[in-house]
């Protein structure tokens, strides 16, 4: 029996008195998340939610995050966590598509309407019977928009419960990923592969109990990076986790300052950002005095950026490689030894990597470039109701995960180039097949091709190519302010271009390459 809410069951037993979870003037002890996560978890069953439901959860950065998710656990349900940036249409897509039962969702503010998406999808979804609204002040149990607020729905529930018993094999969180091919599609992660990584990832990070790590929070808890590195292995361990709703590079460091940080997670722009943000009245003795452990993941970090911020800081920046599909850490740098810029380190403990062709067959030899594929603990059970696209990445354990990389003589990793489409934006994953599509439902787009152009503060930018239909009349800027009321704020172009004719093979196949797509 294992049920991923143990971490948090653990640590309220062995440190309820200690700082769980610091946001804004916020803080809450181990044994005060414990009982959110109790009160939640009586809710769920009260309505009538049994193991193995999927309840979904659009929730920025803050303290009810973790409660809700670790609450759900306890339940015996199943999360499905989703972007706070996905807009109405793509948030009843996850809805109907993982099957919610229930969905929490953040109130939010005008610049960030999740509660008002979250209303109108969750309206389309007759499948998902319940709706709790996280309101930003949670003190109040007033409904939100006529919908019931998490404080109104907990206001008669016991601070008790004994968490569900569930099998390693069974699944715990579905994350969603565009993954190589077609519309956004579920990574069914079981107990065992998300527990496995968290206390994986803290063997490679040297993390105990007795060293009272304090982790700030960057990362989106709603990605895997965030959710496993920062959160699942922090709460083993009864870390403290600094929560920032908000990526800001220079409130990022003060709260490093402030709240005495140990560990900072993030990708390679929020690096770029702290190091732009340093100037008077940032404490960089105190941030360098304390910080012992820097990870970077989620795209190539520059060898600029490793370099200056370990003369700033004294710190090393470690890298390392993951998935959703690999719950998601896959490989990692190794503590206490120089880094190698540019690699994205060793296989992690319990999990193999292999380089292969198109026809599974491993490629060998020092520097030839083949995709990476892995086998261990931390492989997804399968995308969820998708057989066939689980088998054309899946065989014999092993998962092939669409990148491109080469060994070195020493077994380190480097990654060439990613799966051929997927553009990267801040750290986020954009499917151009997905893009496109929403472009040409536009009636003065006939065809649409996009790409990810180079940028300095995002590592890419998403350009979209457009012929336009006969006759019609819009301009670049009409089109991307279309686009940026249809898709979330990562994924709508920000470039477009109008182009008489697209490169194309024989067989019709746009060549994106010729583009003016670089890496």
């Amino acid at each position: 029996m294992l049920n991923l809410a143990m971490f948090l069951d653990d640590s309220a037993r062995r440190y309820p008195r200690r700082d769980a979870l610091v946001c804004g003037g916020r803080r809450m002890s181990y044994a005060q998340v414990g009982a959110l996560a109790n009160r939640i978890a009586n809710l769920l069953v009260s309505r009538g939610i049994r193991p193995g439901d999927k309840v979904a959860v659009t929730c920025p950065n803050v303290p009810e995050f973790p409660a809700v998710y670790y609450g759900i656990l306890k339940a015996g349900a199943v999360v499905v966590p989703l972007n706070v940036l996905l807009k109405e249409r793509e948030i009843a897509y996850h809805l109907a598509d993982s099957g919610a039962r229930a969905y929490f969702c953040f109130e939010g503010d005008p610049s960030l309407p999740t509660a008002e998406r979250g209303r109108a999808a969750f309206r389309q979804t007759p499948g998902c019977q319940d709706m709790f609204v996280i309101a930003a002040g949670t003190e109040s149990p007033e409904p939100v928009g006529e919908t019931e607020t998490l404080a109104q729905a907990l206001s008669a529930q016991p601070a008790e419960f004994e968490t569900v018993a569930r099998e390693a094999t069974d699944t715990a969180v579905i994350l969603y990923t565009s993954g190589t091919t077609g519309r956004p599609k579920g990574a069914e992660l079981t107990h065992a592969n998300m527990v496995m990584n968290a206390l994986t990832a803290n063997q490679m990070f040297g993390s105990t109990p007795a060293q009272h790590d304090t982790h700030l929070v960057a990362l989106p808890l709603f990605h895997s990076f965030g959710q496993s590195i920062d959160m699942n292995a922090g709460f083993s361990v009864g870390a403290t986790l600094v929560l920032l709703p908000r990526f800001e590079a220079r409130a990022a460091l003060e709260l490093m300052a402030g709240e005495d940080v140990t560990v900072f997670a993030g990708v390679p722009t929020m690096y770029w950002g702290l190091l732009g943000a340093l100037g008077e009245g940032v404490d960089v003795g105190r941030i360098a005095r304390n910080l012992r452990l820097a990870i970077s993941g989620g795209a190539a970090l520059p060898v600029e950026i490793h370099s200056r911020f370990e003369q700033r800081f004294g710190i090393r920046i470690l890298e390392g490689y993951g998935l959703s599909e690999t719950s998601p850490l896959a490989l990692f740098s190794l503590l206490g030894q120089p880094p190698r810029p540019g690699s994205i380190g060793l296989p992690v403990w319990g999990v193999e990597v292999e380089l292969v062709d198109a026809g599974w067959n491993v490629v060998t030899g020092a520097d030839e470039v083949g995709e990476i594929a892995i086998r261990g603990h931390n492989v997804m059970k399968g995308y969820f109701d998708r057989p066939d696209e689980t088998a054309e990445v899946m065989h014999n354990g092993w998962f092939r995960t669409g990148d491109l990389a080469r060994r070195d003589g020493d077994g380190f990793y480097y990654i060439v180039d990613r799966a051929k489409d997927m553009i990267v934006r801040g750290g986020f994953n954009v499917y151009p097949r997905e893009v496109e599509e929403v472009l040409m439902s536009h009636e003065a787009v006939s065809l649409a091709a996009v790409v990810g152009i180079a940028n300095d503060s995002h590592g890419e930018e998403i350009k979209a190519f457009v012929i336009t239909a006969e006759s019609a009349q819009i301009t670049e800027d009409e089109l991307i302010a279309w686009s940026k009321e249809q898709m979330a704020s990562y994924k709508y172009p920000r470039l477009i271009e109008f182009v008489e004719a697209l490169p194309m093979t024989a067989t019709g196949k746009i060549l994106k390459r010729e583009l003016g797509r670089t890496r």
